[in-house]
């Protein structure tokens, strides 16, 4: 070949593997600009919507005193409550700086291949760790919080490295961290809050570059921001780093934001809503959402002042997640450890006792999506999913049951509502063809059993197996009736 023609020909080559590289890139990463109109725009990846639950766990310097919540020290420092003064003049000696407490938070018995196993066993698919709260200590050997990080002072360990590393190892879970951005007492924080937010010292020299790191070094598929709400986007930069995020990031097609992003983004933008803390609506959400919820009633942080009329029980936790789920949200279950690194044992149990029963009904949870009715509005305490696609033309209910029917042993659920409609689900044309369409009615966890049903007008009337066969198989606080329909209906 002449030298001219080798040079067009290696330049056309060139040109197409260019022209390739950039439509494969370009199919799968949409350049996103960093501005809410364009950002709002980005489709939600499908594992979060699929995963349905994750575990919350909020551990750090806050876990030492243990007392009120993990807003121990601005509790204590700013807003001067009486109870805490009295605890650290009754406990401490005169002088004490909350600082101090970073001495006893010593993690001796923290084991993260437990913890992994742990929220594996609860049915979680994905976990969220603080990687720093409002008080700024950091969870990993931050650079921009020298002498305040759990490398420094404490446990001496990169936390972070060592939960998403045993997660990674052990399970099939997604990893996801939590970071405050603002600090109660971080000195140029509060000079451009004395700015009225005009200078950004604080942004630019300790969030961001913290920011950066957590996602290039830790790979974390879900940023959980909060300590938001006292500054614009605009100071926190939130739209330049979400792009980044969504373009540039190690985790671009995976990962998953919230909302809170400066005033006014609450409830707004983000992959997902948290709108508030315990953010439950009862009704549909277009958008995704999550609710957010402590099995300590009161407080995030680990506490040795909490009762046991403050711990959910393992009935409320399930209708907590069954609630949820079926109003397109997903839950994020809050567990406070203590200052040794261990998990209280009545957490441990609340969370094996989900596990159990998503390990009989989480097909009724995972992969699901609403029903046309979200709730029965007939018999109370009836909760509806459907499946996430249909199978050789079929489409599969599930209607969930908070309250056992004593009384009767049967219960009448009205999953079109009390008259049929013509919907984009179904479209009815009479009993006849409906009945027709019912394929089975089947009680998860008691598959082999024979479920007797008939229609009563509107109504499914079902009757449930004999209460100590149910209570045999280990079915208790709720209990899920999966519905296949014909889709010609």
């Amino acid at each position: 070949m002449e030298k001219k023609n080798w040079f067009k020909f290696y330049f056309i080559i060139i040109a197409v593997i260019s022209a390739l590289s950039y439509g494969s890139a370009s199919k799968y990463h949409s350049k996103y600009e960093p501005n809410w109109a364009s950002l709002d725009k980005r489709p939600l990846p499908s594992w979060y919507d699929e995963a349905k639950v994750g575990i919350f766990i909020h551990w750090g310097v806050y876990s030492v005193p243990s007392m009120g919540s993990e807003w121990f020290w601005t509790d204590w420092k700013n807003l001067k409550y009486k109870n805490y003064i009295e605890f650290m003049e009754k406990n401490y000696k005169p002088g004490f700086s909350y600082q101090e407490f970073a001495n006893e938070f010593n993690a001796e018995l923290f084991n993260a291949t437990q913890w992994a196993l742990l929220f594996k066993d609860s049915g979680a698919k994905y976990v969220v760790l603080t990687s720093k709260h409002h008080d700024g200590y950091c969870l990993w050997p931050s650079v921009q919080s020298f002498g305040w990080n759990s490398m420094d002072v404490g446990p001496k360990k990169d936390i972070i490295r060592e939960l998403s590393s045993a997660i990674r190892q052990h399970t099939d879970m997604k990893f996801g961290l939590y970071y405050s951005l603002f600090e109660w007492f971080n000195r140029m924080y509060i000079n451009d809050k004395l700015h009225i937010f005009l200078t950004q010292d604080y942004v630019n020299q300790k969030a961001r570059p913290e920011q950066m790191f957590l996602v290039q070094e830790y790979l974390p598929e879900i940023i959980w921001s909060d300590g938001d709400w006292e500054a614009p986007a605009k100071y926190w930069k939130s739209e330049e780093f979400i792009a980044w995020l969504y373009n540039d990031s190690p985790v671009r097609d995976t990962v998953v934001t919230n909302d809170r992003w400066g005033i006014g983004t609450a409830c707004l933008h983000g992959d997902f809503y948290n709108c508030k803390d315990r953010y439950n609506p009862g009704v549909l959400q277009k958008h995704k959402w999550e609710n957010a919820f402590t099995l300590d009633k009161d407080s995030w942080g680990q506490r040795y002042d909490v009762t046991l009329k403050n711990i959910m029980t393992s009935e409320e936790v399930i209708h907590e997640v069954i609630t949820t789920v079926s109003c397109n949200g997903n839950v994020l279950i809050n567990v406070g450890p203590t200052k040794y690194g261990t998990i209280l044992p009545i957490f441990e149990e609340r969370l094996r006792d989900l596990g159990q029963w998503l390990k009989i009904n989480g097909e009724a949870i995972y992969a699901t999506k609403p029903w046309t009715h979200q709730n029965d509005t007939i018999t109370p305490g009836v909760w509806y999913t459907k499946s996430n696609q249909e199978i050789d033309g079929q489409v599969v209910i599930y209607a969930m049951i908070l309250e056992y029917p004593y009384d009767t042993n049967s219960l009448s659920i009205y999953p079109w509502g009390k008259k049929f409609e013509n919907g984009p689900e179904v479209t009815l044309v009479g009993l006849e063809l409906l009945d027709s369409n019912i394929n089975s009615i089947v009680m998860l966890g008691m598959e082999n059993t024979d479920i007797k049903w008939q229609f009563n007008g509107p109504a499914i009337n079902i009757q449930f197996p004999p209460k100590h066969h149910i209570d045999k198989r280990g079915l208790k606080y709720a209990w899920a009736f999966k519905i296949t329909i014909s889709n010609a209906i």
